[in-house]
């Protein structure tokens, strides 16, 4: 494994990266990156929100990347010890800053560990990385540049798409497909059995064969710990673009529309299709059998249990449209003084009783 040596940049060299302008010293080095509050004389940082702009004269950055939008505004001062890089959009910026401090760590191309086992049926590209204790079963295709970091399992004709990365301690079951250009974490499970089971008259279960496979697209993220079960027949498919954090389970069958992208902790259940560019926040439950449209937002915590239509976004449990959902929360605020104006408005119309002829 190989990781690039810290660079050392002059403040020149970061603005030209960025395609920025520098105001102040442009010769000053910046050996490394830092959050505003925390950045040294030798660190870059950036702002790009007017809520951080109180920390840029007490920061301590040598280099500070901030938005044009800010710099533009009248009342901003540019500190005189600081240089300064006027960018776009500085956190877009600053992101391609930490790619070149940060490069991600790779193994040597073509590398075979001594303990990796590779079944002889198997096609491994010549550029591809096989990292220690690597088990790869028959017929497993590996394209070029693919690299297998410690302990992946790939069960019988699993195939892996050029230029895709598999961190340690990886499952992947048999004849599951990933594409181009993956990047799959540690202890992700693709293909295990979907949750499937008859129940019999006595009340014990009878499991139902999971037979299909797992096909994922190009370019998808996959975070830590997430699971996603083989279709019970057919496909799970996971779009082109498609970007999953940590501990998601995604069920048999279920699909996911391309560039959609799901926080931690949430659930789609089985045989659900996701449009395209959902955006599912964290501990979101999705029920099985329906199926989103393109361009929807679930917010956090919300459980979607029928199907949605139209674009937009949807919160509450059961998820309703945004608005709808935050005056029904506004009214759920009042209901207590509600409640009391009724006793009181009962009270009156019960003196009224009493008092009448």
């Amino acid at each position: 494994m190989s990781t690039a040596q810290a660079p050392s940049l002059s403040v020149a060299e970061v603005a030209a990266l960025v395609h920025g302008t520098v105001l102040g010293n442009a010769d000053r080095r910046v050996t490394g990156i830092n959050r505003i509050e925390s950045a040294g004389p030798n660190e870059a940082t950036f702002l790009s929100n007017v809520k951080y702009v109180k920390f840029l004269n007490v920061t301590s950055a040598g280099c500070v990347i901030v938005s044009k939008g800010l710099v533009d505004d009248a009342s901003f001062e540019q500190p005189a010890d600081k240089s300064l890089i006027v960018a776009d959009d500085a956190y877009r910026a600053f992101v391609k800053v930490m790619q070149v401090f940060f490069p991600p760590t790779v193994m040597e191309p073509g590398v075979r560990a001594a303990t990796a086992v590779i079944d002889p049926t198997a096609e491994v590209d010549p550029t591809a990385s096989i990292g220690p204790g690597c088990i790869i079963a028959r017929g497993c295709r590996i394209g070029k540049n693919v690299q297998l970091f410690g302990n992946v399992a790939l069960y019988p004709n699993v195939e892996i798409g050029h230029h895709t990365v598999v961190h340690a301690n990886t499952t992947i079951c048999t004849g599951t497909r990933i594409g181009q250009r993956g990047i799959i974490h540690s202890g992700v499970v693709i293909g295990a059995d979907g949750f499937g089971f008859f129940e019999n008259p006595d009340g014990s279960f009878e499991k139902i064969p999971q037979v299909g496979v797992v096909v994922i697209g190009d370019d998808v993220e996959i975070g830590s710990n997430t699971c996603i079960d083989r279709a019970a027949v057919g496909t799970t498919t996971i779009g082109n673009g498609v970007k999953l954090d940590n501990l998601i389970h995604i069920a048999h069958g279920v699909t996911l529309g391309e560039h959609t992208a799901i926080a931690a902790q949430a659930g789609v259940s089985g045989s659900t299709s996701i449009g395209k560019r959902n955006r599912i926040a964290g501990q979101v439950g999705v029920v099985g059998h329906i199926t989103t449209t393109d361009d929807v937002i679930v917010e956090a915590q919300s459980g979607l249990s029928k199907s949605v239509t139209e674009p937009g976004a949807y919160f509450g449990s059961p998820a309703k449209e945004h608005r709808t959902a935050l005056r029904m929360e506004a009214a759920l605020r009042r209901l207590p003084e509600l409640l009391r104006e009724v006793e009181e408005l009962k009270r009156i119309v019960a003196s009224l009783r009493d008092e009448s002829p």
